[in-house]
Formats: structure tokens, C-alpha cells, sequence
């Protein structure tokens, strides 16, 4: 007869009581919302993907029973805004969901269930019902979308990434997340990929010593572009995108990148013709190499011309002076810590990007109810993406080092 830990013992008795609760939740929502699946027709686009949830004996606990009143904003191509499950959450109540375009915020309201639309973010933010706001509108609008709903009082989440190719943007957004007193958090998906939550638990256990060398890697090739909101994709600087990349660094120990040197490679593609974009952008790959907080070195590539195999990664690897991941965790620490990623709550699925999905959203909204700093708070967020901006501005100098701003929270 197999054995069962007190620990396991006391898991399942709270996953069947969670569960029932979970049941009920979804009645609720029945009874309020008159529908029960909130899945959506999703693009076929590399990484979204949803991803089975793996075997585990932890159960969701939950932190509060009050429920966050939320507001979505953006429902273009990747249909961001109903993808993270928000409208599945147990502590959320979804308010309130806006688009520019008419039929897509009908839809938004109808796969997330609710009932109140506004026809742009400006006009949601005047609710004053709503307590935070998911932005996931278009990238270059990120952080002006982000600074509005703050300066209305509310707590903010954001697509990534935190700002799109300008500084001064990433000044602005720090200094109005300070001045707010408010919570604000990135949705970088790399962060609850199971990979780099393993590394982040092990580096953090001291497993791997200081990091030596870290590499990460984001190729999502896509031979006609993919639709944006005023075609702001065409022709982008891949390392103004950099985050799911660059966290295999940043997002494993909380460090920061301090210089760059950055080579790019131009692109057969016509849209990345210098000149036949509104960046005057030639590369659709770009390589940086860089300097860490640590001492050590990070290769970082981003690169939209690479058909074939890797199509779509989001992935890194660490080798540090006590270990290493690659596949798994090779070192000297025999102790390790618990590596399995946190449970998610009843009726939240993982979703995309790994599995990341269903954890983002649980993370922002634990962090308020907790009132605690998020997971990839305001300078990991920038940390995680002003780095790609003066990359780019080194590879259009041919690898110029140059220096890159540092924020601490």
C-alpha cells in the first residue's frame, strides 16, 4: 500500500475543496454572464499555443476572497486581452473591455463576458468601477497607455514590451509608476516558462554561483509579417522586442544588461529594406553581446529571417561558476529547491507561451491583493526592455559599445 505524505494528504483535501469552489465560481459566472467558455478562436501565430498542464501535488490557495473589478483593453490580432484569463480568475470580476474597432470590442465582450464596453482606453479609464486595467493594445502605445490608466488611479498590467524603441518613454513610465504608489507589471511570458522558472528557483538557491554566461534567443520568423494596428510590425527592429529573450538573463536573476555591442544582418525580406519601413530599419536580425551586472557576458538574438527549425523559440540557457541549465540542471548543489512551477487557480487554464499565461495574471492580481511587488515590477520591466533599444542603436553603428540605463525599484 503506497504511502501518502501529510503534506499530500492536506493538498488534495484543499483541492477538493478548492475545486468545489471553483465550481461554484463557474456558476456564478453562469448565472451573471450566461455563458460558461471563454476560449477564443486564436491566431495562428508561434508561441500561443496552449500548453497542457503538467502533474503536480500543490494546490492554489487563495490569498483573499475579494475579486479585483478589472478592465481589458485591446483585441487586435493576437487577442491579448481575453488570452491570460482574466475572465476565468476566481478574484477577478471583468467591468469593463474596449477596442477601436467596434466589432472586435463587441467580441472581446462577448468571450470574457461582460456586458460593458467603452470605445477607447481613455473612455474606460473614466470608470471609475474599475480597479486595474490589462493593456494590450499596440506595442509603440504601450507605455503612453500605461501612464493614462495611472494617472486615473488604477493599477496597470502591460504587454510587453514596457516601451517600444524610446528612452525617454522608459523614463516617463518609471517616474509615473513612482510618483503613482501604484502597481504595475509586465507581462513577460518567459517568466513562468518552465525552463526559466526552474533557473530563476536554483539561481536563487545558489545553485549556479554567479552566471558566467548566459544565452537566450527569440527567432519567430514569419515570411509576410503579421498584422499590427497601423502595420507598426513592418519592418520593426527586432531588439525593440527583446523580452522573451533577454529574460533568460534578467528574469533568472535580477540583474541588469550594462553595455552592449550589438551586429545586425539585413534581411532579404522587403520589408526590412532600409528605407521600406518607418524605423529606416535594414536588419530582421539582430545579435547582441552583453555585459551583465554580474560581470559576466549574455548572448541575446532576435531575428525574424530564420525559417525552419527553431521556428518560434523563446528559450536560454545559464552556465554559471556552480552549475549550468541547459536541458536540466547540471552542477555542484545537491540540495535543490522545489522547481515546479506555481499551481494555477480553478478554472484558470495555463494557456500559451509555455504554460505562461494563467500564472501572469495570478501573479498581478495576488500582487494587489497582497499589496506586494509583482514579479516583473516597473524596473524589471524596463530592465527586461531598454536594453534592446540601445542595442539597435549599436548595431546601426556597427557593434559600437555603448552603455545602457539602469533602473531599480
Amino acid at each position: 500500500m503506497k504511502r501518502i505524505s501529510k503534506e499530500s494528504f492536506f493538498n488534495r483535501r484543499n483541492f477538493i475543496k478548492l475545486t468545489g469552489l471553483g465550481a461554484g465560481a463557474g456558476m456564478l459566472a453562469l448565472n451573471h454572464f450566461g455563458c460558461t467558455n471563454s476560449k477564443q478562436k486564436r491566431p495562428a501565430i508561434a508561441g500561443f499555443e496552449d500548453t497542457p498542464e503538467e502533474e503536480t501535488t500543490k494546490v492554489w490557495i487563495p490569498v483573499s476572497d475579494r475579486k479585483i473589478r478589472v478592465g481589458l483593453v485591446g483585441y487586435g490580432v493576437c487577442k491579448f486581452s481575453a488570452a491570460f484569463g482574466f475572465q476565468d480568475h476566481p478574484n477577478v470580476e471583468v467591468v469593463a473591455v474596449s477596442d477601436l474597432i467596434p466589432e472586435r470590442c463587441a467580441e472581446l465582450a462577448k468571450v470574457t463576458g461582460c456586458k460593458k464596453t467603452y470605445p477607447s482606453l481613455e473612455k474606460l479609464v473614466k470608470d471609475d468601477n474599475i480597479e486595474a486595467v490589462f493593456v494590450a493594445t499596440d506595442a509603440p502605445n504601450h507605455a503612453r497607455h500605461a501612464i493614462e490608466v495611472l494617472k486615473h488611479g488604477k493599477h496597470v498590467a502591460s504587454a510587453v514590451p514596457a516601451v517600444f524603441g524610446s528612452l525617454e518613454d522608459a523614463d516617463k513610465l518609471y517616474e509615473a509608476v513612482k510618483q503613482s504608489g501604484l502597481k504595475y507589471m509586465m507581462y513577460e511570458t518567459s517568466m513562468f516558462r518552465k525552463n526559466l522558472y526552474a533557473m530563476r528557483q536554483i539561481y536563487n538557491a545558489g545553485g549556479f554561483g554567479k552566471l558566467v554566461y548566459t544565452e537566450g534567443e527569440y527567432w519567430h520568423y514569419s515570411k509576410n509579417g503579421i498584422a499590427s494596428y497601423k502595420n507598426w510590425r513592418h519592418g520593426m527592429p527586432p531588439q525593440w522586442y527583446p523580452t522573451h529573450s533577454d529574460a533568460y538573463y534578467i528574469g533568472v536573476t535580477g540583474g541588469t544588461f550594462t553595455e552592449v555591442s550589438c551586429l545586425g544582418m539585413p534581411s532579404e525580406m522587403e520589408r526590412y529594406h532600409k528605407g521600406n519601413n518607418a524605423y529606416d530599419n535594414p536588419f530582421a536580425t539582430e545579435i547582441s553581446l552583453y555585459r551583465t551586472s554580474e560581470g559576466g557576458m549574455a548572448r541575446m538574438g532576435r531575428s525574424a529571417d530564420t525559417p525552419g527549425h527553431g521556428y518560434g523559440a523563446e528559450t536560454g540557457r545559464v552556465k554559471g561558476t556552480r552549475g549550468t541549465y541547459y536541458d536540466k540542471y547540471e552542477g555542484l548543489e545537491k540540495n535543490l529547491p522545489d522547481l515546479t512551477r506555481p499551481p494555477l487557480p480553478p478554472g484558470v487554464e495555463p494557456g500559451g507561451h509555455g504554460g505562461s499565461h494563467g500564472r501572469l495574471t495570478d501573479e498581478f492580481v495576488s500582487a494587489i491583493l497582497q499589496d506586494r511587488k509583482p514579479l516583473v515590477d516597473i524596473a524589471t520591466a524596463l530592465n527586461l526592455t531598454v536594453g534592446g533599444i540601445v542595442a539597435h542603436e549599436s548595431a546601426m553603428k556597427n557593434g559600437e559599445w555603448l552603455k545602457i540605463p539602469q533602473y531599480s525599484f
